[in-house]
This record gives structure tokens, C-alpha cells and sequence, in this order.
């Protein structure tokens, strides 16, 4: 990217790391039970079941020559708070929350979901990426 002067504007990636926990059931309405146990095992639990979730927000973009920001660190962390954390931590996913009322809320799912909410407030011309441990050892990125 070229600023008004024809001179490369830098561009950097930035990223906030937030934390929230939650309950859900991993659970397909249109197969049998026996069906959904075998394929979705012990997160199938009709009681549910929670995570400690780890969610990093990756945002790209130019450097602002006059703030010397991407994206102003607190106003990422206030807008995940918002729109993320407030809204699904220490939540059943599968029956406090609209999103996912009809969406099953795997790690996949959730991280789109939260993609899709954050995106729309952020300036279009920069970049986003979700991060989502949902284990140490287990987590998604979207988009590619």
C-alpha cells in the first residue's frame, strides 16, 4: 500500500490475546443419538460440557504515520469485551446465545462467529484474524 506521497506505508500485524469460558454440547438434531455420541464422543454430553477458551485477535494493517497504531490496542480490547467476552463468557453457547442457537458451536463455528462480529467493527481496510484454544492442544484459526 502507497500512501499520497507514492512512499510504502509499513503494514503490521497486531494482536490482542482475551480469555472467556464456556459451556456447550456438540450435537447434530437431525441424527440419531447413537450417531452423535460416536462422532462427536464425550463433547456429546447432554448436560454439556466447558472450556476455557484463549481467543487472539490478529488485525493487519498499515501503520498510521500521525498515531504510529495499526489499530489502537485499548479500542481492540473494549470492542472484543464488548462484543465477544460480555457475550459468551460463563454462557451456555447452545441455549444462552442466539448465535448458536441453530449453529452447532464447535471451535470452527465459534471462531467464524466471532470473526463475523468483530469484522463489522473494524475499519474495512484492515485485516482480521481469529485465533480460538479451546485446549492447549486444539485450535482453530479463520480465516485462512
Amino acid at each position: 500500500m502507497m500512501d499520497t506521497t507514492g512512499t510504502e506505508v509499513p503494514r503490521v500485524a497486531v494482536f490482542r490475546k482475551e480469555h472467556f469460558n464456556a459451556a456447550h454440547r456438540l450435537n447434530n438434531p437431525n441424527w440419531s443419538d447413537e450417531k452423535n455420541a460416536r462422532v462427536y464422543g464425550k463433547c456429546n454430553n447432554p448436560n454439556y460440557h466447558g472450556h476455557n477458551y484463549d481467543l487472539i485477535v490478529q488485525v493487519n494493517g498499515p501503520v498510521d504515520p500521525e498515531t504510529g497504531y495499526v489499530v489502537d490496542m485499548k479500542h481492540l480490547g473494549d470492542l472484543i469485551k464488548t462484543h465477544v467476552t460480555d457475550r459468551f463468557d460463563h454462557k451456555n453457547l447452545n441455549l444462552d446465545t442466539d448465535e448458536f442457537r441453530d449453529l452447532n458451536p464447535s471451535a470452527e463455528n465459534i471462531a467464524i462467529v466471532i470473526y463475523n462480529i468483530l469484522r463489522e467493527q473494524l475499519e474495512p481496510t484492515l485485516d482480521l484474524k481469529i485465533r480460538l484454544y479451546e485446549t492447549e492442544r486444539n485450535f482453530v484459526e479463520y480465516p485462512l
